[in-house]
């Protein structure tokens, strides 16, 4: 896979709610769930506001074409 083939987008097949940590985790090669953990530390810690990041992801990254 070529550099310009790499997309962000959300994940079919690593998802818990609507599969932007999994899509996120995809990208950067991790670990979904080392992903989720740190979303839930950040939502502790910055007030909710990754909360909102989240939603706003989920609406703008676009569904992966197989």
């Amino acid at each position: 896979m070529d550099k310009k083939d790499k997309k962000l987008c959300l994940s079919k097949t690593n998802k818990v709610f609507a599969g932007v940590c999994g899509g996120v985790a995809e990208y950067l090669k991790v670990d979904a769930t080392l992903v989720r953990i740190i979303w839930v530390l950040l939502s502790l810690a910055a007030l909710m506001a990754p909360v909102v990041l989240y939603i706003i992801c989920w609406a703008l990254m676009p569904l992966p074409n197989d």
